[in-house]
């Protein structure tokens, strides 16, 4: 007869830290380099009145060089200028987001946005430096309009990296995870949950959003949750240490002593926290997962009705 759950249990979902993965760690956005007129194009045209000394007679009819209206040399020069303004902003960007100087990417984040609305990688790493800023609600706003801006550009251009469908579709993953992680430091657990589980279900790489989905879960006290999510993050990744441990964590609250002191701990408890010291010797963790260890070492067995209960979440 099952009479109470483990003391030791409590303890660690008292101390348990909670367990994300930080705009930081992710590489920088990718920003494809705006394109005008094409410099060497440009340089044709203007051989129509200044041709090079001798190649006008070698080359002959067949290799003159098109002809452009007036208009359309000032419309090629106009191109040109916006595309080296752009390239020259992705340059600031680019070099305070290697630095992590996220309050120096923001402004040339911002004119970029407004030079191109339909640009989502551009909203990604504006909506990052927000994020790192601790501008939370700005961030989710500028996410929202980077997947807007990334579900309406459907044409795929060769020369646009970011118009591929399979950018698309990571960017918007990516956006919705970070989307996530602002929602979860406004306190607003339902909402980050949701949008943890809309990124998962649409991203090539999904252990990151699962395991933030596991953490959430857990810290909500949504245990079934958890266990879920750090079984798919798991599958996804058999290298993500946390997800270990949060599981194991989640399996020893789980476990109950009986009238004669015996504890019932779930199948897979002890594998889980064991596969944690494997992954991370050193991880944050080792303290608590080394006392769970300790308490359950020759008195732990399998409880098949637990295990039974739980198998449907792992």
């Amino acid at each position: 007869m099952k009479t109470g759950r483990v003391a030791l249990a409590v303890v660690v979902l008292v101390t348990l830290e909670l367990l994300l993965t930080t705009p930081s760690s992710f590489p920088a956005t990718s920003l494809a380099y705006a394109k005008g007129m094409p410099s060497a194009e440009l340089a044709m045209a203007g051989m129509q009145t200044n041709p090079p000394v001798g190649q006008a007679q070698e080359s002959g009819p067949s290799q003159s060089a098109p002809k452009y209206t007036k208009e359309q040399l000032e419309e090629f020069k106009k191109q040109n200028e916006r595309a080296a303004a752009i390239n020259a902003l992705i340059q600031q960007a680019q070099t305070a987001i290697s630095a992590k100087n996220w309050k120096d990417a923001v402004p040339p984040l911002q004119q970029l946005v407004a030079m191109d609305p339909t640009g989502w990688p551009f909203y990604s790493s504006l909506g990052d430096a927000q994020l790192n800023l601790g501008q939370y609600e700005q961030a989710i706003e500028t996410y929202e309009k980077g997947i807007q801006g990334a579900e309406r550009k459907s044409a795929v251009d060769p020369a646009n990296p970011s118009s591929d469908t399979a950018a698309k579709k990571a960017g918007t993953a990516k956006m919705l995870t970070n989307t996530g992680n602002a929602y979860l430091k406004l306190r607003k657990n339902d909402e980050a949950v949701a949008a943890y589980t809309k990124a998962a279900a649409m991203d090539p790489n999904p252990a990151t959003a699962y395991f933030n989905l596991c953490a959430t879960q857990y810290n909500i006290g949504n245990t079934e949750g958890a266990l879920n999510a750090c079984g798919k993050a798991i599958a996804t990744d058999p290298n993500k240490a946390d997800a270990y441990f949060i599981k194991g964590s989640v399996l020893m609250a789980e476990s109950t002593v009986t009238k004669d002191g015996k504890t019932l701990a779930p199948a897979g408890t002890v594998e889980a926290l064991k596969k944690y010291l494997q992954l991370a010797p050193n991880g944050g963790h080792v303290a608590d997962v080394k006392q769970m260890l300790d308490y359950l070492d020759g008195k732990s067995e399998a409880d098949g009705d637990s295990q039974k209960s739980k198998s449907k979440a792992q």
